[in-house]
C-alpha cells in the first residue's frame, strides 16, 4: 500500500543506514504467505504485487506497489507475512529490519507518530479500494478508479503498469477491462493515449 510520503521524511537516519537492498526478477517472490518476517520494505524501482491464492487456486491481487510505496508494515507486529509479494517486473526493494525500526520508535516518539499517521492514510486508501470492489458494474468501477487517480488537471490518469495488472487490481478479468475501456472510448467519455487515459471534459 502506498506510503503517501517520502520515507526519508520520517524514518530515523540510523534505521535507513541499517537497510539493505535486493533486486528481483519479474515473477520472483520477495516473500510468501507464512514466511518469517524480517521487516518492511520500500519499493525503489519496478512493481511488486501483494496477493493471496483463493480456495479455487486463483491469485487475488490485494495491491500493486510501485516506487515510493512501503509494503509489509504489519510485519513489525507479526511473526509471519500475511500474503505473497511477487515482482510484477524487474524490481528493487529496500528492507528495513524489524528490530531496528521498533527500537527507533521506542527512542523517537515523533517517528512512531509519523508511522501511525502513514498507517491511517493507508486505512483511508483501503476503504476507497473496498468501496471500488463493491461496485458491481465494470463501467462504474472503472469510472471510480479514474476519478480517484486523475492527476492535477482532474482529467489525466497515468497508467501505472500493464492493463492486465490494472484489471487484477480492479478485480476484473483483463477481457472485461478491455471491453469497458473500448466502450468508454466509443462513447467519447475517455481518450486513450500512450501510457495514459484522459477523461473528456464534460463527461466525468
Amino acid at each position: 500500500m502506498p506510503s503517501q510520503s517520502r520515507i526519508d521524511d520520517w524514518l530515523p537516519a540510523a534505521v535507513r543506514a541499517a537497510a539493505s537492498e535486493r533486486r528481483l526478477k519479474a515473477g520472483e517472490a520477495l516473500f510468501r504467505l507464512g514466511d518469517k518476517t524480517a521487516g518492511f520494505y520500500e519499493v525503489i524501482a519496478g512493481r511488486v504485487r501483494l496477493a493471496r491464492v483463493d480456495a479455487a487456486g486463483h491469485e487475488v491481487v490485494l495491491h500493486v506497489a510501485r516506487p515510493g510505496d512501503v509494503i509489509a508494515e504489519a510485519s513489525l507486529f507479526s511473526p509471519h507475512y500475511h500474503c505473497d509479494a511477487i515482482a510484477g517486473s524487474e524490481a528493487t526493494v529496500r528492507l528495513f529490519p524489524k528490530r531496528d525500526v521498533l527500537a527507533a520508535f521506542d527512542r523517537d516518539p515523533q517517528a512512531a507518530q509519523a508511522f501511525t499517521a502513514m498507517l491511517a492514510r493507508q486505512v483511508m486508501s483501503l476503504r476507497a479500494r473496498i468501496e471500488q470492489r463493491n461496485i458491481r458494474s465494470a463501467r462504474e468501477r472503472l469510472r471510480h478508479w479514474l476519478a480517484l487517480n486523475a492527476g492535477g488537471d482532474g482529467r489525466t490518469v497515468a497508467l501505472p503498469g500493464p492493463l492486465k495488472e490494472l484489471a487484477a487490481e480492479l478485480g476484473l478479468t483483463h477481457e472485461a477491462l478491455y471491453r469497458t475501456l473500448a466502450a468508454l472510448e466509443r462513447s467519447g467519455e475517455i481518450e486513450r493515449l500512450e501510457g495514459k487515459i484522459v477523461i473528456v471534459q464534460g463527461r466525468r
